[in-house]
């Protein structure tokens, strides 16, 4: 079976390379550093899921390579402020735009709208990636250790806490563990695995024991009981990634309120 994480991060090293010819990295790097000196406001991530009853990451998600478009006319300027009014700890948006129909504008359209962390979720092999993610007003980044060597991993982390974002830690599965020593602000326990698409929510509870016990969980993919958010935040789970099941819904901001209020 074609594995798809490695198809995705093979051509976001060339789609780097091209958003690199249309603003080179020292462009970039220096209309982020004025913004830096300017002035950013820094929204915690790992603060605001470890205060909260119910954890929920909502996600903007408009298509999945396994499925298609869930949905296509999906607008950034009005969903994600639909789950910040009705309950949403922090929101993640995509950019990827070829597998995921995002796309980086979609969270400077969002940010004005809300006052809750938003995670840029996108495959990030690059420096290049998380300089574009302070520039966007983006709060924190995923970080998939699957996607990357431990030194990258590494060297990724120190330079995302330089730039005042956070680092949600995506893991797979056990030999991935040794990754939880830099720092990461969060760690994510993917139930879905994205080289085959299957998913499981056991997944999380089998890795739990073995994460660090200071830092922010996060189980992500393959959540759509509140019985099972409840079961997952005995376990030492503090943040919940959903993106499918809301964005399925038709009005997705009160699909979030209503799960919400079940939990």
């Amino acid at each position: 079976m074609k594995d798809v994480l490695q198809e995705i991060c093979a051509w976001k090293k060339i789609e780097v390379e091209q958003q690199k010819y249309d603003l080179p990295a020292n462009e970039l790097y220096a209309i982020v550093e004025r913004k830096m000196t300017d002035g950013i406001v820094e929204r915690s991530m790992s603060k605001a899921l470890a205060s909260s009853n119910s954890g929920i990451i909502a996600e903007f998600k408009r298509k999945s390579p396994s499925k298609g478009w869930i949905k296509e006319e999906g607008r950034a300027d009005v969903i994600p402020a639909s789950y910040a009014q009705n309950g949403a700890s922090a929101l993640s948006i995509l950019t990827d735009e070829k597998y995921f129909g995002g796309n980086m504008k979609f969270i400077e359209v969002a940010r004005p709208t809300v006052d809750i962390p938003i995670l840029r979720k996108e495959f990030i092999v690059d420096e290049y990636q998380l300089f574009q993610a302070r520039r966007i007003q983006a709060d924190a980044v995923l970080l998939i250790a699957a996607c990357l060597t431990k030194d990258e991993t590494r060297s990724l982390i120190h330079l995302a806490h330089e730039l005042k974002l956070e680092v949600l830690l995506e893991l797979h599965n056990e030999k991935e563990l040794d990754y939880c020593d830099f720092d990461a602000d969060l760690i994510g326990i993917n139930n879905r695995d994205l080289g085959c698409f299957h998913t499981d929510v056991q997944h999380s509870f089998a890795m739990i024991d073995r994460l660090p016990k200071d830092c922010v969980k996060v189980s992500e993919s393959g959540i759509s009981n509140p019985n099972t958010v409840s079961l997952l935040r005995k376990a030492g789970f503090r943040g919940f990634l959903m993106g499918e099941h809301f964005m399925r819904a038709a009005n997705p901001g009160a699909a979030l309120k209503e799960f919400i209020a079940e939990i």
